[in-house]
């Protein structure tokens, strides 16, 4: 927990409430900014979002949950997570956390360690919800970026696969985006119980968005996976269109320029990128590669993948 970087607003005039928190961080990589009156952080809290605020119930104006209700009725505020701070005779009369919009909560009478822990737990709780694509549950681009670079600095040899849907917009305008939704969704459910079986403790699955999606596993399972990914598409998709257009192999729709034509069935195009040599020393790299071989990727209207075959960047 000790590599959490943050910054934190901490509304409370007690004292000993805002000795806890400074005792653990009071220097960067982790900053604090202590309010003591609500009207204060509602001013500030404009301009600088925090990634955390944590709030005493005993407050001169309003109490900490009244605050968290405020803020979480606004749209540009809901995401921040809220830590409300309680005691004992909170929960007992003035505080009920079924009803209460907070994120968590933390009962003082417990231990400052167990205090530590509650505060980083509810940050990264949140930051991977942000962070999570909403129809798939994926990771996202951060999480993806993150994994990429560590991957790198490790000096790992990995291979990412850049997964893209083709004549995903035809079926969605032929069948509407309810359809659709059920495409990336087995889509995703597919891509991670393959490299679950691959490779049950060192796989990741990302959603970066739209139909395209972002695997990472060790290099010598690469090719394993691509293959058993675009046999189970390729045997799953058909039944996501009607039986008239699954006899026809295909289906009639828009193309890009608004004019019918005819479709086949989706198909399934995933580029490979490979740290060869660990050479690979930013993100950037990988993604430039991948691009590259999507294009290529793209040229045939049937499922397949293309390797990174370089040995040098």
């Amino acid at each position: 927990m000790d590599d959490l970087t943050f910054n934190g607003f901490l509304i409370t005039p007690d004292q000993s409430l805002q000795n806890r928190v400074l005792a653990f961080w009071s220097a960067p990589p982790v900053s604090w900014k202590i309010f003591t009156g609500a009207s204060e952080i509602m001013q500030d809290i404009l301009g600088d979002l925090p990634d955390i605020l944590v709030c005493g119930m005993c407050n001169t104006e309003m109490n900490g949950a009244r605050i968290a209700g405020i803020l979480k009725s606004e749209n540009i505020y809901s995401r921040i997570p809220v830590l409300l701070c309680v005691t004992p005779d909170d929960l007992d009369s003035t505080f009920s956390p079924g009803q209460s919009v907070v994120d968590d909560y933390f009962v003082l009478s417990g231990s400052d360690q167990d205090f530590k822990q509650r505060i980083e737990l509810t940050i990264r709780r949140a930051r991977r919800s942000q962070d999570s694509n909403p129809l798939t549950r994926l990771p996202g681009n951060t999480s993806i970026i993150n994994c990429l670079q560590g991957c790198i600095d490790r000096r790992e040899f990995f291979s990412m696969g850049y997964c893209d849907l083709d004549f995903f917009k035809s079926f969605n305008d032929k069948y509407g985006f309810a359809r659709g939704d059920e495409i990336l969704m087995m889509t995703a459910r597919l891509i991670v119980n393959t490299l679950r079986l691959l490779s049950p403790d060192n796989y990741f699955v990302g959603h970066i968005g739209g139909d395209d999606f972002i695997f990472v596993l060790p290099a010598n399972l690469a090719e394993e996976a691509c293959q058993k990914i675009i046999a189970s598409f390729d045997r799953i998709v058909p039944q996501f269109y009607d039986a008239e257009d699954r006899q026809k192999g295909g289906i009639i729709s828009k193309d890009r320029q608004g004019a019918l034509r005819s479709f086949p069935f989706m198909a399934l195009s995933i580029a490979v990128v490979s740290n060869h040599g660990c050479k690979l020393t930013h993100v950037g790299e990988a993604s430039h590669i991948a691009m590259a071989l999507k294009k290529k990727a793209k040229e045939t209207p049937t499922s397949c993948y293309v390797l990174d075959m370089r040995t040098s960047i």
